[in-house]
């Protein structure tokens, strides 16, 4: 991979251009990351569905997940796949409300609608869009304690 910087005086906005062979591998990992960069400055998430990116108003979003290496964020219109890591949403939404439920799930707390206990210490929570998510035994006396209980 080659990579050029060319200044330009009077250019009002940085311009990236991606030059490739075929546009998948380097190239898409690239734009990628470019995305996340862009996102990052308008404090907003990037996340793919159906080979298209799409900017998501982190308030918007209700639980992000992993499975298979691969990391999601569920809205109430759909589910995106990030190129984040957990721990990198982690990070970026903490001062957002969001909190780690499980060693695989991040939770919106302003998009819980209820909850209740679980068998083995665990805490069921029903989201805005009526589905499960489970905090863990192990991540259940933050939440407690973020509710006072």
């Amino acid at each position: 991979m080659k990579i050029q910087v060319e200044e330009v005086p009077g250019l009002m906005e940085t311009e990236v251009v991606v030059r490739c062979g075929r546009a998948g591998g380097d190239a898409a990992r690239v734009l990628a990351k470019l995305s996340e960069l862009e996102a990052e400055g308008t404090g907003r998430l990037t996340g793919q569905l159906e080979g298209q990116t799409y900017l998501l108003d982190p308030v918007k979003v209700l639980y992000a997940d992993t499975a298979d290496k691969r990391t999601f964020l569920y809205t109430a219109g759909g589910v995106y796949e990030t190129e984040l890591r957990l721990w990198e949403l982690e990070e970026r939404l903490r001062a957002r409300d969001f909190f780690r439920a499980s060693k695989s799930a991040l939770v919106n707390f302003n998009a819980i609608r209820s909850l209740r206990p679980d068998l083995g210490g665990r805490i069921r929570l029903t989201m805005d869009n009526g589905e499960a998510v489970y905090v863990s035994r192990q991540y259940a006396p933050g939440l407690r304690e973020r509710l006072g209980l």
